[in-house]
């Protein structure tokens, strides 16, 4: 049987490794460029409150705020480290939890989203998603950004989870939307969904798992990016790395 506290153990490992090479100038203006415009996308978060899952240090809080600077933000993370960066950086409370785990959730939140977490939660997916529908109101929406399992390079990647261990291969593998959804779907109705990430999602903001040196990124940063504008216009998900998808919560408060 799958259990998270390996993945808890796991990221308090390589904390300091991720906040840098994730959140440093180039990923973050990659996530300005391609993901942070689909998160909010028609969305007016001021005055809202917000959630992130598997919030790390907060860096995806902070761009919220830059962008709706009256946001009441909330953290959540399995990562203790991780929730007393966030606490440090965002100036809002983070709380240490496994999202695996059931949970007491009241649905307070107008927006919860999740970069890069649920395929972490693979120990428990349908717990994991009945949480987020827990934190959410009726209405409310819910915000992934995960990899695509079905990415043509998929096989190649199960491969290099058994074998680097900047993965923790028994509690994270890529996931299938469509199938994501169908854990979910008494809980949330689709809003929107758009597959991307090419050269740039790798070079950039996996440059940690590629063992690309952090300074050498502001010279291979520019083609990157010059490179993912051209990649994401591939009309085909194969192509694309990950999906970013908007779940809007529905009115079954009395399934959970």
């Amino acid at each position: 049987m799958i259990d998270s506290v390996s993945q808890a153990a796991h990221f308090e490992n390589i904390h300091s490794r991720y906040v840098e090479h994730y959140y440093d100038h180039w990923s973050m203006r990659y996530r300005h460029e391609f993901i942070f415009p689909l998160v909010w996308k028609d969305l007016d978060l001021n005055g809202k409150k917000v959630a992130e899952l598997a919030c790390g240090s907060g860096h995806n809080s902070l761009a919220i705020l830059q962008h709706f600077p009256s946001a009441q933000m909330q953290g959540f993370d399995i990562s203790q480290s991780a929730c007393a960066d966030y606490r440090s950086n965002v100036g809002y409370p983070a709380q240490q939890a496994d999202l695996t785990k059931p949970t007491d959730f009241s649905p307070e939140y107008d927006a919860a989203f999740v970069i890069g977490g649920l395929h972490h939660c693979v120990a428990d997916l349908d717990q994991t998603l009945e949480n987020a529908a827990r934190l959410l109101k009726p209405g409310g929406v819910f915000i992934m950004l995960e990899p695509n399992s079905e990415f043509f390079l998929e096989r190649i990647r199960k491969i290099w989870y058994q074998f680097d261990k900047s993965f923790d291969s028994e509690t994270e593998h890529a996931l299938h939307h469509d199938s994501l959804f169908q854990l979910a779907d008494n809980y949330f109705d689709p809003l929107d969904l758009r597959y991307f990430g090419g050269p740039g999602y790798f070079g950039i903001l996996n440059s940690m798992i590629l063992r690309i040196p952090v300074g050498m990124k502001p010279v291979i940063s520019p083609l990157l990016m010059a490179s993912e504008r051209l990649w994401n216009k591939i009309p085909m998900r194969n192509f694309q790395n990950v999906f970013l998808a908007r779940w809007v919560r529905n009115n079954a408060l009395t399934s959970l």
